[in-house]
């Protein structure tokens, strides 16, 4: 959901998705030279709760220690795109903007507006997007639990504040198989977490009919074997070897032997899948969508040679030059051309308002779209990107970069890493969402997501799937408010002071402890870039705000 309000020389948008609100904010030119920031009060009309948002710096005469206020209405927020990261599903709230002037120690007020706008349920009937929080490696799961891992943490409540819904969810998707009436089709890679492989095991009981196709090629393929026998669901289970890597997660939802759901995106049923690193579950209620994926989990079971699934795949869809002319359109591999990738990049290259991607290994074939000049931003929010990649993304200044880390150096940072994560993750430690969402907040966004990545093996060798999904703005309010909220959250741990070659963690975290500190600028000179011509700050300030200068 969106709205816009202004004042007398100032402009707020929200974007408003389930737990997020992204605030967006302009003040004209006049009001810049000697801005200190902005103090944001948000109001929860829903529980009758009012309060400052808080700010992570501070200026430097507040800098109390442990004992510092950190609310912006002492220490305003000098950005001009910030989110509330602490909204709840389906509440109503009103943010009241103030730009602030004067000095640090005597604030003054400037122009100011309220907007309100409510955030959404996460199912709306016909989507039902659910992002994990992803950030096991911070300093909020430190201030909330402490050095505890979260199995050592009472009542699961560590393990429920990281998977923010996604686990509860997509147990209650295969929980809908409730009687025979009900069938379930999925293709799995890696396949272990215990209560999901028992969601499965009481449908079949409760008379459903169920089956698996699974991942059953190299080390891992014994690992999940072993798990689906632990799990009593070995007569379910159907094994795909004939493959590179099986590499769906998703779920196909009968009714009466007829499709009806399915539930996809990035998310492998693992504990670092639902709790670790950055991932999104997707349900779609649509039976085209759904016969979709039935017919190619069809041919997936029976375990067809590379060429035979490639025959299958390769001529659905027929790829346009441009935008799709269908709401949903699902991409299925292995394929014989790289034809999906190419048109990726085409609809990340047709944008006239921006591009955001997430990616779990790198851009690798989709790296050209942030080549060359373009009048519209790109974002790159990657999990672990080499300094190469980095800089190479970084040579045109409309490009922006956020990873979990770069590799190289920073043994500090790697001791602080194993510590946090508490052994949640394996392989991807930080962002294994892969998506893409073009014009976000236009009239006609586009959004992919599934689990493919941007490679030529996740093309043409491995089981993939995606979805392309066009003009649904809700849908993209979703993905963007969770994808800025990582984003942010890197770009952060990016600007603690850390020495050439090592890595940042995040503030307050114990590998940043002997860093200097960052305070907040006690002039105006923090918000000259986002008003001089064609810059990267002012792009971003008039896209999030919706200001046209």
């Amino acid at each position: 959901m969106r709205e816009t309000g202004s004042g007398d020389g100032i402009q707020v948008q929200l974007v408003a998705g389930t737990y997020v609100v992204l605030i967006g904010i302009s003040v004209d030119a006049a009001h810049a030279d000697d801005l200190l920031g902005f103090s944001i009060e948000r109001t929860d009309h829903t529980e009758g709760e009012r309060h400052y948002l808080s700010n992570n710096l501070v200026f430097e005469g507040n800098d109390e220690g442990e004992k510092s206020d950190y609310s912006t209405e002492r220490n305003p927020v000098q950005a001009f795109v910030w989110g509330d990261y602490t909204a709840k599903p389906a509440h109503t709230y009103t943010y009241a903007v103030t730009a602030r002037h004067g000095s640090a120690a005597a604030l003054k007020d400037g122009p100011s507006a309220s907007v309100t706008v409510k955030t959404e349920d996460p199912d709306d009937g016909d989507h039902a997007v659910y992002f994990n929080r992803g950030v096991a490696a911070s300093a909020a799961y430190q201030r909330r639990f402490g050095d505890k891992r979260p199995e050592d943490v009472p009542n699961e409540e560590a393990f429920h504040w990281l998977s923010r819904g996604l686990e509860e969810a997509m147990i209650a998707f295969i929980g809908r198989a409730v009687d025979e009436s009900y069938s379930l089709r999925a293709s799995v890679f890696e396949f272990n977490f215990p209560a999901v492989l028992e969601a499965f095991r009481v449908a079949h009981q409760a008379g459903a009919d169920v089956k698996i196709v699974f991942h059953d090629v190299g080390k891992e393929g014994p690992k999940i074997a072993k798990a689906i026998e632990d799990a009593q669901i070995k007569s379910l289970s159907i094994p795909r070897k004939h493959v590179n890597i099986s590499h769906n997660k998703f779920i196909v939802l009968l009714k009466d032997e007829k499709p009806i759901e399915v539930w996809t995106g990035s998310t492998n049923v693992t504990k670092g899948g639902i709790f670790g690193h950055a991932n999104v579950g997707h349900l779609i209620r649509d039976p085209g969508l759904a016969g979709s994926y039935l017919a190619y989990w069809e041919e997936l079971a029976e375990n067809p040679e590379r060429d035979v699934i490639k025959a299958y795949d390769d001529p659905r869809p027929e790829f346009p030059t441009g935008r799709p002319d269908a709401p949903l359109t699902s991409v299925f591999s292995p394929r014989s051309t790289l034809k999906p990738l190419q048109w990726y990049l085409r609809l990340g290259e047709g944008a006239s308002q921006g591009v955001f991607l997430a990616a779990a290994f790198g851009l690798q074939e989709i790296a050209p779209l942030f080549d060359g000049d373009r009048d519209y931003l790109r974002y790159a929010l990657l999990d672990e990107g080499t300094k190469e990649e980095v800089t190479a993304i970084r040579r045109d200044p409309d490009n922006e970069v956020s990873a979990g880390a770069v590799e190289g150096g920073g043994e500090k940072f790697k001791t602080w890493l194993a510590d946090a994560l508490r052994g949640i993750n394996g392989q991807v430690h930080y962002v294994h969402a892969k998506l893409m969402i073009v014009d976000p907040l236009t009239e006609d966004p586009v959004v992919i997501t599934g689990s493919q990545n941007w490679s030529d093996e996740s093309c043409e060798d491995n089981d993939e799937n995606a979805v392309v999904i066009r003009g649904d703005k809700r849908v993209a309010d979703l993905y963007l408010t969770e994808y800025m909220r990582l984003f942010n959250h890197y770009r952060l741990r990016g600007k603690t002071d850390t020495p050439e070659g090592e890595i940042a963690p995040g503030p307050g975290s114990p590998a940043a402890a002997n860093k200097a500190k960052v305070h907040l600028k006690e002039d105006g000179s923090w918000a000259k870039p986002f008003y001089e011509d064609a810059t990267p700050e002012a792009k971003e300030r008039m896209l999030f705000s919706g200001a046209e200068k």
